[in-house]
């Protein structure tokens, strides 16, 4: 047995994680703020960040059942020396419906089974708080409705109090909306759908009720059939309900440093995994005050890789915490309207930032709507906030992990008009971090993008050959590409900063500054403006942010100018004189 805490990656069963020994960042001081807000709340937060293991201690908390077993599991964490006045008062029912699965066909039937199963759970679970014959009735009741109207019954006529906990909320209906279409969502959610008589019958019948999902959107198109919830998604209050802080990291590798487990210095550690896991924040009003978030899993992957092997991960980014691309693929291409949508995600991946107002709640059918969509990949978490303008929010790729989804969706835009060899790519790519060598690299990366020159159809001129730059470079493994940079006062279009915590051996940097010229531009334009862009890239260099991020290595300082879809002139100028 181990004498140390284990890592509870992929867990999420609160008590197995208590009663076995695993380790556990302590939520429960949320308990008495969730309860001083209201009796029903809505929360959404994006995938793998530690939802569905929140709920599991929740229930352990209300549950009526373990009420004698509180101080045993509980123990060691905020609110056992703080319980509320509602704990182990509640009989807790509680769904989740990413269990339920099936084309818009077979979903109500699909439901039903599932929640009647459910139902027929808690009546075992709670038979003895009712007649004898309870359990019998409820499983002897033909459909899902007349056992919930059993239940319900009863349990008002003896005054026992419920607690409705719902996960993965919006799970199969955002399922059908992406795979289906949007009139088929709207028969399952509005008018006389199943669903929709589902959140009916919900609102009136719980004492205290909590759902957690990833996407607003059924909610608003149910509304009228469970309007009573509060919205704790953007309260500042709960904005580090879910997820690590830097502290919960730090307190975490100090730990398994103790046991002897993990022999890596704390500093080394947190730098290799802030640029990749860190960076989110769900509240306007704490944007500049609050600590940034990490996303739970990613950091459990690392440090149980770290643990078992003695190394970080080749592959930072864990697969299992990555958006589904075929998904977003879908929500940009839905009813066809996506030519708005694509120069959104473009727009991100080019600057890296947008602006915009996050929606608290939107129906299905502003889903065509440019700007709801900036809402729909803030909480999917492809983009967080990080800062205000105005009344508007600024929104950001919140880490290395996310803007990897970003380019390697533009990618796959590239490779459906050209196919992409990427073997001597990523070879010229180690080149040109160990040895210097960098003309191999660009000449790859300009040779595709001439050879792709139909995908104009996606956005013209500049801004395409931005993004086609930053998701051809996001392929190279040994720096942290970094597009708009400030540095000395400006701002460079791509800085290959080394990642010397993960690959120490680069020798090599580089500042990459673009200049793109219509095909119809004079000599004398282009000659106007590389004298331009060498003033501008020595300008950047002669900062003194330059020398410390690029950390000992040799800094390259290359100008390209890409006339049309050509390459017009690549210059590569000397650090020695920066005047």
């Amino acid at each position: 047995m181990n004498t140390y805490k284990l890592l509870p990656y992929g867990i999420s069963d609160f008590r197995r994680i208590r009663k076995e020994n695993y380790y556990y960042v302590d939520k429960s001081a949320y308990i008495q703020r969730m309860e001083d807000v209201a009796s029903f709340l809505f929360l959404i937060r994006p995938r793998r960040f530690g939802k569905s293991l929140f709920l599991s201690m929740l229930r352990y908390y209300y549950d009526i059942n373990e009420k004698e077993n509180f101080r045993e599991l509980f123990k060691g964490l905020w609110v056992a020396d703080h319980p509320t006045q509602w704990q182990g008062k509640f009989q807790v029912l509680h769904l989740d419906f990413s269990q339920v699965g099936g084309n818009a066909d077979a979903l109500p039937l699909n439901f039903n089974r599932y929640f009647g199963v459910r139902l027929d759970d808690f009546a075992e679970r709670y038979a003895a708080y009712y007649p004898a014959d309870f359990v019998e009735r409820i499983r002897g009741a033909q459909d899902a409705n007349t056992k919930f109207a059993l239940i319900i019954a009863a349990a008002s006529a003896r005054n026992h109090k419920l607690y409705l906990i719902v996960d993965e909320y919006d799970n199969f209906t955002n399922t059908i909306l992406n795979e289906e279409g949007e009139a088929i969502y709207h028969a399952i959610t509005l008018a006389s759908g199943f669903y929709r008589d589902v959140f009916k019958k919900f609102k009136g019948n719980f004492d205290r009720i909590l759902m957690l999902g990833v996407s607003p959107v059924t909610l608003d198109d149910v509304t009228s059939g469970y309007n009573i919830a509060t919205s704790i998604t953007m309260d500042a209050r709960f904005n580090r309900m879910l997820g690590f802080s830097e502290t919960d990291v730090r307190e975490m590798i100090r730990y398994y440093q103790s046991a002897g487990t993990l022999k890596a210095d704390e500093e080394h550690l947190i730098a290799e995994m802030k640029p990749w896991y860190d960076g989110y924040c769900f509240s306007e009003e704490v944007v500049y005050t609050d600590p940034k978030m990490f996303n739970c899993d990613m950091v459990t992957y690392y440090l149980n890789y770290y643990i078992q092997h003695g190394c970080a991960p080749k592959e930072m980014v864990d697969r299992n915490t990555c958006t589904d691309y075929t998904k977003l693929d879908k929500l940009i291409k839905l009813d066809q309207l996506d030519g708005d949508r694509k120069g959104v995600l473009l727009e991100v991946a080019e600057k890296g930032t947008t602006t915009g107002i996050v929606a608290n709640s939107f129906p299905a059918s502003r889903l065509t709507d440019p700007e709801i969509f900036k809402s729909l990949l803030f909480y999917y978490g492809m983009l967080t906030i990080t800062g205000t303008y105005g009344i508007e929010q600024e929104l950001g790729i919140p880490n290395n992990n996310v803007r990897k989804q970003y380019y390697d969706f533009l990618l796959n835009e590239y490779k459906k008009v050209h196919p992409i060899n990427l073997s001597p790519l990523l070879r010229s790519y180690t080149d040109a971090a160990f040895k210097g060598n960098w003309h191999p690299m660009l000449e790859h990366i300009f040779k595709a993008y001439h050879d792709t020159t139909a995908i104009r159809s996606l956005i013209e001129g500049e801004r395409n050959l931005q993004g086609f730059m930053n998701a051809y470079l996001s392929l190279n493994p040994y720096y942290l590409t970094a597009p708009e940079v400030e540095l000395n006062h400006g701002y460079c279009d791509f800085f290959l900063m080394p990642d010397l915590v993960r690959w120490p051996m680069v020798k090599h940097s580089y500042i990459l500054e673009l200049k793109y010229l219509p095909a119809t531009a004079t000599d004398e334009r282009a000659e106007a403006q590389r004298t331009e862009a060498i003033k501008q890239v020595k300008d950047y260099a002669s900062g003194p942010k330059v020398q410390t991020l690029i950390q000992g290595t040799t800094l390259h300082l290359i100008v390209a100018q890409i006339k049309g879809y050509d390459l017009e002139a690549v210059l590569n100028l000397s650090c020695d004189d920066l005047g």
